[in-house]
């Protein structure tokens, strides 16, 4: 058994279309559907249950030498969400308490980092996970603060000899794109932003850049496609003899303006790009530039090329997007 955390979520639900593509059963899912049509990410897959948040631990409890792997998807994602002990009783607290329930009954475990970790970039984006390397990095954001803090808390356990799971990692996420972010709304990606107006005709609206280094829609990120994150997490269940933090990024960081021409020319047209003003209460905590640093994914044999941005928009905006069924 495979439990996917966040599983009715964008990267969660792209997760478990994978796994069941790779004949991994059976696979549940924990999340909360609410009433936000999160439910339609999960509808055309095989599931054993779909397990609400309150009653994760019962369940596991009671699956004790069923449960394989946790995939732990499941989190408050919004860099825009201020609320500090939300974040951090969600994001902190439930993932140590899966840590020490994978430690104990000796189930594997692949986590969510952040590339936001990394702050404002000024330390790199190495996914070095030494205490003395994590200590220098400064989040922006409650979100980042608190995949980070449970960054620090695993490479601790893993130095001074705790008890871990049999396989642990964690994935420092980039700019992720693609299917089944629908309900995500205003925290959609920038790609699924601009397809209605690149749909209709109309101009690319993308931030003005705040930084005289920086020409508007020069803001440069490691876009990634999720099919990539599918492909990397089925790769680790493949090899339970990696453990590690790891970037998930291309490697390459492409200005914004790029991702708006991917777009638009996914759809025959060229964009006219009109610069509008980074809300002032993000404008603070905006990373300018990320690039994921790919050696050490690398060095431990994944060795399968990254889409190319152009390709992954094209497949994303005329086989979903475009689609009747945009679902994955």
């Amino acid at each position: 058994m495979i439990v996917v955390t966040g599983g009715a979520g964008f990267i969660g639900s792209n997760i478990l279309a994978g796994l069941e593509a790779g004949g991994r059963r059976p696979l549940v899912v924990v999340d909360r559907l609410r009433s936000n049509g999160k439910w339609r990410n999960l509808a055309k897959r095989e599931l054993a249950d779909v397990v609400h948040p309150d009653h994760l631990f019962a369940f596991l409890d009671g699956h004790v030498g069923d449960v394989e792997a946790i995939v732990h998807m499941g989190a408050i994602s919004a860099t825009t969400e201020f609320d500090a002990d939300k974040v951090f009783e969600n994001n902190f607290r439930l993932s140590m308490s899966l840590w020490r329930w994978c430690a104990m009954n000796r189930a594997r475990l692949i986590y969510a980092s952040s590339a936001a970790t990394y702050g404002d970039g000024a330390e790199g984006f190495n996914d070095d996970y030494s205490p003395g390397y994590l200590a220098r990095l400064r989040p922006m954001n409650p979100y980042g603060w608190s995949k980070h803090l449970f960054d620090r808390a695993v490479a601790r356990q893993v130095i001074s000899g705790e008890p871990t799971p049999p396989q642990w990692v964690g994935l420092k996420f980039f700019n992720v794109y693609g299917p089944n972010e629908y309900h995500k709304e205003g925290q959609q990606s920038v790609v699924a932003h601009l397809y209605p107006g690149a749909r209709d005709g109309l101009p690319a609206r993308l931030f003005a850049s705040h930084r005289p280094d920086y020409e508007d829609g020069g803001q440069m990120r490691d876009f990634v496609w999720v099919g990539d994150c599918v492909a990397v997490i089925g790769w680790l269940l493949d090899h339970p003899e990696v453990s590690g933090i790891f970037n998930l990024g291309t490697g390459t960081a492409r200005p914004f303006r790029d991702l708006a021409a991917a777009v638009y020319r996914s759809l025959g047209r060229e964009p006219e790009i009109e610069y509008i003003p980074t809300p002032p209460h993000i404008r603070d905590k905006y990373q300018y530039h990320t690039q994921a640093e790919t050696r050490n994914l690398r060095s431990v044999g994944y060795d399968a090329p990254f889409t190319a941005l152009e390709d992954g928009v094209r497949e994303y905006v005329t086989a979903h997007l475009s689609a009747a069924d945009p679902y994955l």
